[in-house]
């Protein structure tokens, strides 16, 4: 099967995760697609974070919201890596990028600058909000949309067909026969996270996932599964 692999927040596993070091060691691991996660700072630039605040990935404290572009330039996002804009990322890299937005604002943003730089074809835009998936979706015809969940039942297939979304995202630990076979009636790509164990390669072999978003690039070796 074409199995796609992932990186999660680039390679999050050896390098700073949302990084442009970790999304570089990504694309030179081969990963068919990187993963990130965008929010707006206090003067509307798309920053590539994945926490609302900056205390866990920074040296620094507090909402990325209350602050401005200039201020989470001056943080240290781990090993001397500065936390970049979502344009950065779209220079440094070449590999297809999986945004993760985290409200409707940050989905206007995203969606203005997929309109300007012609990114329906190398980005897919993906939230946990079935509103921020619809909203982009809505906003750039053509593009592709993914709903993430964490903790789902079978609704989530009706959620993400609701949502226009092409795919679904979900946390391997849940996942079930059920819920895929669902998700394939209703014409859904499956994307299994985080699989970063030969257990969980295994469980996405068995249920015959599309795909799978992984901390370590070992995966895409691993990945090319036979039978």
């Amino acid at each position: 099967m074409n199995f796609l692999t992932i990186g999660h927040r680039g390679v999050m596993g050896v390098e700073p995760e949302n990084t442009l070091r970790s999304f570089v060691a990504a694309q030179e691991a081969g990963l068919d697609a990187i993963e990130l996660d965008l929010h707006l700072s206090k003067d509307g630039a798309l920053v590539v974070m994945h926490d609302t605040d900056v205390d866990r990935t920074t040296d620094g404290s507090g909402p990325i919201a209350e602050k401005t572009l200039a201020e989470l330039r001056a943080l240290d996002a781990g090993r001397g890596e500065r936390v970049p804009v979502f344009e950065e990322v779209l220079d440094a890299v070449r590999t297809p990028l999986q945004a993760e937005i985290k409200d409707v604002r940050a989905a206007r943003a995203l969606a203005e600058l997929m309109r300007e730089r012609d990114l329906t074809g190398r980005v897919e835009v993906s939230s946990f909000h079935d509103e921020a998936v619809a909203e982009a979706a809505r906003l750039v015809p053509g593009a592709r949309t993914a709903l993430i969940a964490s903790r789902y039942g079978t609704d989530v297939v009706e959620r993400a067909v609701e949502a226009g979304a092409a795919t679904v995202c979900l946390n391997i630990r849940r996942l079930t026969l059920e819920i895929v076979e669902h998700a394939r009636e209703a014409g859904l790509r499956i994307i299994g996270w985080v699989v970063n164990t030969q257990e969980h390669l295994r469980l996405v072999r068995a249920l015959e996932l599309d795909g799978a978003t992984t901390d370590y690039p070992e995966i895409k070796r691993t990945g090319r599964f036979t039978a």
